[in-house]
Formats: C-alpha cells, structure tokens, sequence
C-alpha cells in the first residue's frame, strides 16, 4: 500500500446529544456526552505527539507512585529489561507496581495468551528485534518512535488497558490515552474509551500508515476514561501474512495522570 501523506489532525468535539453512546466509524464518535479533543497523524507524528502531551498537561510524573495533582504518564516500553520481554512475557501489572520507577497506574490484559515486549539488540535469548523473532517480515515492516521496543498482545489483536492509582489496587480514572502505532496498513486499528460503568465514550480510528507511524490520542474535558480497548489491526502476530492481514504493533503510551473515581 502506498504511503499516505504525512498529516496531522487537531479536532475539538464539543458534547451534544447527537455525539452520545457509541462511536462512529470516522474516526471521531462517541465521547459519551462529554466534550472531547482528538489528536491524530500519520508518518511524521512528532508534532501531534508534543501537542497530545500539551494537551495532557505538565509534568511527566514518570513512575512515581501515588495521586499527583496533574499532569501525565508515559510509558515507552525501552527501560523493560530482557527477562520480561520477547521471547518472554510481560507481567499484566508490570507498570502498576508499588515503587519507582514502575508505579504508572496501568495494568494491561488480553484475551490472547500475554502481552509482550520486543526484544533489544543484545538480548541473552538472541531474539530479533521488533517481533522478528515471531515473523522476519516485521523487523523490517515495524518502525520505532522511541527505540528500540515495541508492545504487543501475543494470540489476539485485543489489548485492554485499565488504570489505577499508581502503585495501588484502587481503580482509577484519566482525562486521556493516545499512543504511537507502527505498520497501521488498514482501517482495522482503533481505541475504544468507557468510562468506570463500563459504558462506552466511543470508538476511534487509527490514520493508515503502510511501515511507518501512526498517532491518535484523546483527550476529554473531565477524567472518565477508565478502560482504553486497543485492537491491532485485523489479525494477531503470527508467522503467516498475505494481503488481507494487517497486523501493527506500538510504540509510546500517552496518558493523563490518574484520578479517583469521583464518588456520586
């Protein structure tokens, strides 16, 4: 598929009754009544990225536990050492742990069989770098924003990505998730945001990019996201491809500071 131009869209949605319930096939429904910002780029993404995080608000408070007055979270997956990362697994709460510099406040899970991180150039399992050690094609196909690891769901395209206060068990709520993608080829890719009823705030695509970048973030006007449901393309990691697979992987995650949930 040919590389689409480099582009990057800023959209401010504001809450009306017609933007309710369930997301749109556009790439930007949903918001559950809630007013929203949708950031989003395909191949050149390092502007839409510095803008998510303006969005998100400052500091990055890095993996320092417990409830900080704003600001954001990121996780670029490259600090995972190799004992947890491909061939092997990655614990679902890895970056939930209750110390520095773990405690992140958000804990992964998938129908499939685990998520993984890619492994790094000097790996003791001589695994290849970005998945290749499941397909050769994707060492090539899988570019990086922030090198050198990737994230992935193993035996799924599903990833549910549900958020704590750092370092602790009590569920938690953020304004917004956004993250990088690599080797988005169809329209198969998207984010589904609910809130902590487990009501959907809407489903948004993810801008094609054929071996290179993509980027979607939202941000809404009050912390109610408490689960992000990430779908990779069309089809799992596997060994086999043809023209109707699209498989992606990603890169950085992007998210706003973790909140208690507001108590009615």
């Amino acid at each position: 598929m040919q590389l689409r131009r480099s582009a990057r869209i800023l959209v401010t949605i504001l809450a009306a009754a017609s933007f309710g319930g369930c997301g749109s096939d556009d790439g930007g429904g949903g918001g559950g009544g809630v007013g929203h910002t949708v950031v989003s780029a395909n191949s050149d993404v390092a502007g839409a990225v510095t803008e998510y995080r303006a969005l998100l608000g400052e500091p990055n408070n890095g993996g320092a536990p417990g409830i900080h007055v704003g600001g954001r979270r990121e996780i670029n997956w490259d600090a995972v050492g190799d004992d947890n990362s491909s061939p092997h697994f990655l614990p679902g709460d890895f970056f939930n742990a209750a110390v520095a510099p773990r405690a992140r406040g958000a804990e992964f899970s998938t129908p499939g069989v685990g998520v993984q991180v890619s492994a790094d150039s000097d790996n003791p399992d001589d695994a290849a770098v970005r998945f290749g050690n499941i397909n050769a094609t994707y060492t090539n196909a899988f570019q990086t924003f922030s090198a050198e690891r990737l994230f992935s769901p193993i035996g799924s395209n599903l990833v549910d990505v549900t958020f704590f206060i750092p370092g602790t068990a009590s569920p938690a709520v953020t304004t917004g998730f956004g993250a990088v993608y690599t080797d988005v080829d169809g329209g198969g890719s998207s984010f589904e945001y609910f809130d902590a009823d487990g009501d959907s705030l809407g489903q948004f695509d993810v801008p094609e990019a054929n071996n290179a970048l993509s980027f979607l973030g939202v941000v809404f006007d009050e912390p109610v996201v408490a689960r992000v449901r990430i779908k990779y393309g069309n089809t799992p990691l596997g060994p086999d491809e043809s023209e109707e697979v699209d498989v992606a992987v990603m890169d950085d995650f992007l998210y706003g500071e973790p909140r208690l949930i507001p108590v009615d």
